[in-house]
C-alpha cells in the first residue's frame, strides 16, 4: 500500500469515526425523547485498497412491532373511554348505602309511606312522604341529565378528535414532502421521520391504522378497516357537533351528525371502516351505551308513574308522579326520567297540600284524618310486583326496589366487564410498548460503542502521525 493510500484511508476513517461520535451523542441526548428512533451510521469500503465511505444514517426500528403497538394503543384507548363512561354512570346512580343513591332515595320513600300510613293524621309524616317522593324524582332527573351530559361530552369529543385527525393528517402530508425533498438531495431526514412517527402514533389512539411505505420515504395511512386516510394527499374528515343534547336526539333520527370521509359516510361500529380507537368509543357512548341506559331510566320512571296512580282520579289524570305535571303519554317516553316530577297538588312548593296524599289528589278539602286507605294503597304499590312495560328489562314482575336493583346491576355488570377488558388491553399495550422501547437507545451500549469509536479514531490518527513522521524522515535525507 502506498503512503497516499494509507493517508487517504486514515482520513476517511477519522471522518467516519467523527460522524459516528456525533450520532452516538445524538442517541444519548434523545434517549427519552418520544418518537426518537436510534440512529446508526451505515459504512462500506471506499475502494479496493481500503478506506471507509459513509453511506448514510439509518433509523433502527421494527416497523412490524411499531404497527402492533399502534393497534394496542387504539384498543386500549377504546376500552378506557368506555370503562370511564360506565363508571361515571354507575356513580350517578350510586350504590345502596352511600346516602345519595337511587336505591337510598327509594328506601327513604318506602319508609316515609309506611310511617304516613301508620299515622295518617300526622302532617309531619305526610310532609316527609312528599319530600321523599320528590327526592326520588330529583334523583332520576339528575341521573338522566348526567346521562345526556355524558352524550354531549362524547359528541364534543368526537368533534375535537375529528379536528385533531384533520390537522395531524395535514402535518404528516407536509412531512412526507419534506422528507422526500431532503432524501433527494442526500440530506439526513431522520429528525423529520421522528416527528412523523410521533404524529402517526397520535392518530393511532383515535383510530387504528396501518402505515404503508411509499417511494421517496413517504408513507400512506389506512385504517384497519381499509379506509385511506393519507395516500399522497390527506383525506378530509367531516363531523358537525350538536352543542346541545336531549334524550330524543339520535343519529338515526337525523338530529345528530355521523362521520364522513371525503364526502362518503362511514361507520365506527364493529366491522366499520373506522371501527376501534377512542373515536369509535365516543360514538358508541353517544349512540348506543348512553341511549340504552336512558331508555331503561325512562322505563323505570314510567313504571313509577303507572304504579302510583290514584283511584280517586280519572284514568287520564296525572297521579302522584307526573310527566312534568302532565299525565303519562306513551308516545313521548323518551326523556321521561328527566321530566318526572311529583303532582303539584301535594307539593307545598307549588301551592299544593300534603293532606291530599292521604285524602286524594283531587280532594278539595281535608277528609277524615284517620283514613289511611290511600296511603296504604300507595305503600302496597311500592312493594307490588309488576312487569316493566318498556326498556330492556326481562319480562319478570318486580317491586320498585327490585327494579332499581336490576337497573344498577346491569350497569355494574357492564362496568366490570369493561374494566376487565380495559385491564387486559392495557397490559397488552404496556407489553408491546416495552418491546418497542427495548429497541430504543441503550445508553450503556452507546457509551461502549463510543469507547470503540475513540479507539478507532486514535488508531487512524496514529496512522496519519506515522505517515507524517515518515515524510519528515524522507525530507531530511
Amino acid at each position: 500500500m502506498s503512503i497516499t493510500n494509507a493517508l487517504n484511508n486514515a482520513v476517511s476513517g477519522l471522518s467516519a469515526m467523527s460522524r459516528m461520535a456525533e450520532v452516538i451523542a445524538s442517541n444519548t441526548a434523545n434517549a427519552l425523547t418520544e418518537g426518537y428512533a436510534r440512529r446508526e451510521v451505515q459504512l462500506s469500503s471506499a475502494n479496493l485498497t481500503g478506506g471507509v465511505r459513509i453511506d448514510g444514517i439509518a433509523r433502527q426500528i421494527s416497523e412490524s412491532l411499531l404497527q402492533e403497538m399502534r393497534q394496542a394503543d387504539a384498543a386500549a384507548s377504546n376500552a378506557t373511554t368506555l370503562s370511564t363512561a360506565l363508571s361515571a354512570i354507575e356513580s350517578m346512580l350510586g350504590t345502596p348505602g352511600d346516602g345519595g343513591s337511587l336505591s337510598d332515595a327509594l328506601s327513604a320513600f318506602d319508609s316515609a309511606l309506611i310511617s304516613a300510613a301508620a299515622t295518617p293524621e300526622n302532617a309531619t309524616a305526610l310532609s316527609a312522604a312528599v319530600d321523599a317522593a320528590k327526592g326520588v324524582t330529583e334523583k332520576l332527573n339528575a341521573v338522566s341529565e348526567g346521562v345526556q351530559s355524558l352524550r354531549l361530552n362524547a359528541d364534543t369529543s368526537i368533534g375535537q378528535q375529528v379536528q385533531s385527525l384533520n390537522d395531524t393528517l395535514a402535518q404528516i402530508a407536509d412531512l412526507n414532502k419534506a422528507i422526500t425533498r431532503a432524501s433527494a438531495v442526500g440530506n439526513d431526514a431522520s429528525s423529520l421521520m421522528d416527528q412523523r412517527q410521533a404524529l402517526v402514533n397520535q392518530i393511532a389512539e383515535i383510530v387504528p391504522i396501518r402505515s404503508i411505505e411509499r417511494g421517496g420515504n413517504q408513507i400512506a395511512l389506512y385504517t384497519t378497516g381499509g379506509l385511506a386516510l393519507l395516500d399522497g394527499t390527506a383525506a378530509t374528515i367531516e363531523f358537525s357537533p350538536a352543542h346541545v343534547m336531549s334524550a330524543d336526539m339520535s343519529l338515526a333520527g337525523g338530529e345528530l351528525s355521523g362521520l364522513s370521509v371525503n364526502g362518503r359516510s362511514v361507520t365506527t361500529t364493529a366491522g366499520g371502516l373506522m371501527a376501534g380507537g377512542s373515536l369509535a368509543a365516543a360514538f358508541e357512548i353517544r349512540d348506543e351505551l348512553a341511549p340504552q341506559i336512558q331508555t331503561d331510566l325512562d322505563a323505570f320512571a314510567r313504571n313509577l308513574i303507572e304504579r302510583f296512580s290514584d283511584s280517586s282520579l280519572t284514568p287520564t289524570a296525572p297521579g302522584l308522579f307526573t310527566d312534568a305535571g302532565n299525565a303519562l303519554d306513551l308516545t313521548k317516553e323518551a326523556g321521561l326520567a328527566q321530566r318526572i316530577s311529583i303532582n303539584a297538588a301535594v307539593d307545598p312548593a307549588a301551592s299544593g297540600e300534603v293532606w291530599r296524599l292521604r285524602d286524594g289528589l283531587a280532594a278539595t278539602s281535608e277528609g277524615a284524618a284517620s283514613n289511611a286507605t290511600l296511603l296504604v294503597a300507595l305503600s302496597d304499590a311500592f312493594s307490588r310486583a309488576t312487569v316493566p312495560a318498556s326498556g330492556s328489562f326481562s319480562p319478570a314482575a318486580r317491586s320498585v326496589t327490585e327494579l332499581a336493583a336490576d337497573l344498577l346491576s346491569r350497569i355494574s355488570t357492564s362496568r366490570q366487564s369493561a374494566e376487565s377488558r380495559q385491564s387486559y388491553l392495557t397490559a397488552r399495550q404496556e407489553t408491546v410498548t416495552q418491546q418497542v422501547l427495548s429497541q430504543g437507545v441503550d445508553t450503556d451500549r452507546e457509551l461502549q460503542t463510543l469507547l470503540q469509536v475513540e479507539q478507532a479514531y486514535a488508531a487512524n490518527a496514529r496512522v496519519i502521525q506515522a505517515v507524517d513522521e515518515m515524510m519528515q524522515a524522507i525530507l531530511e535525507l
